[in-house]
């Protein structure tokens, strides 16, 4: 982990993201080059004083997945850390990854931006191929559809560019999905607070090559690798499940029911 530094940095149109499996991390990286934006993983943001300044006319980017109808823990950490000392008046945007549906997760982020007085200006869904496998009823996508889902994203990001570019107030596009309240505060809300885990990841000790790609892949750092992986148990785990979809072994699982699901991560639009 990066040591704790308590400066105060200026941006130059950046992005804040984070991404597990990589769908965000895609979406991040085709709007930092149609905008010649920086991006910044927040992970990394955390370990800084997440305090910022902006120069004249700058924009704020926010690229998350969706976690449970709720934006990840992780992003609402750093928002509810972030300290920017002369946000009003500057364009803010955000654009939110998910399998199906967001819920109310980017009413949830807009108002808690709004809590550190910035105005979210505009924002999107996009709708990408599923990741989450540790539900009865959830599963990877078929190949055609996760095809599909990608060039449907491909095309929806390419208009909203448009729309950061142009600075567009007032626009939101987001698939909230059938009875978004309830997905959000109800669902969503046992979801991450019950459900957000690393205790339930185990490894097959017969499969395991000892490559080491399940640590170097874990967004957070919450992989120790000592011939076999540990988790740390310190709460810093998002389940995004990136361990267990990039493991070239299929070794690693979330309790049983991971056993005979499929893996996915980003690797071609």
């Amino acid at each position: 982990m990066l040591p704790y530094v308590s400066i105060i940095s200026y941006l130059c149109n950046m992005i804040f993201y984070f991404s597990g499996t990589g769908n965000t991390r895609w979406a991040a990286q085709q709007v930092a080059a149609a905008t010649q934006e920086k991006l910044l993983f927040i992970p990394e943001e955390l370990q800084t004083s997440c305090e910022y300044t902006l120069q004249d006319d700058e924009r704020i980017g926010f690229c998350f997945p969706v976690h449970g109808w709720q934006p990840p823990h992780i992003v609402r950490t750093f928002i509810s850390r972030l300290l920017i000392t002369n946000a009003a008046g500057h364009y803010a945007y955000a654009i939110c990854s998910c399998g199906d549906s967001t819920g109310l997760a980017m009413t949830m982020f807009r108002d808690e931006l709004a809590a550190r007085g910035i105005a979210l200006g505009s924002c999107q869904s996009l709708i990408m191929p599923e990741s989450y496998v540790c539900l009865p009823f959830m599963y990877t996508d078929t190949p055609e559809r996760e095809a599909e889902k990608k060039e449907t994203a491909r095309h929806d990001l390419e208009e909203y560019i448009k729309v950061v570019n142009e600075r567009r107030t007032g626009y939101s596009q987001l698939t909230l999905g059938m009875m978004p309240w309830t997905l959000s505060h109800v669902i969503g809300a046992y979801f991450n607070r019950f459900m957000i885990t690393d205790k339930k990841f185990t490894v097959d000790t017969d499969l395991c090559t000892h490559c080491g790609r399940c640590a170097r892949e874990c967004p957070v750092g919450d992989i120790v690798f000592d011939k076999m992986p540990q988790w740390k148990n310190d709460s810093s785990c998002t389940c995004c499940l990136s361990c267990y979809h990039h493991c070239p072994v299929h070794a690693i699982n979330y309790g049983r029911i991971t056993r005979k699901r499929g893996q996915y991560y980003f690797d071609k639009p």
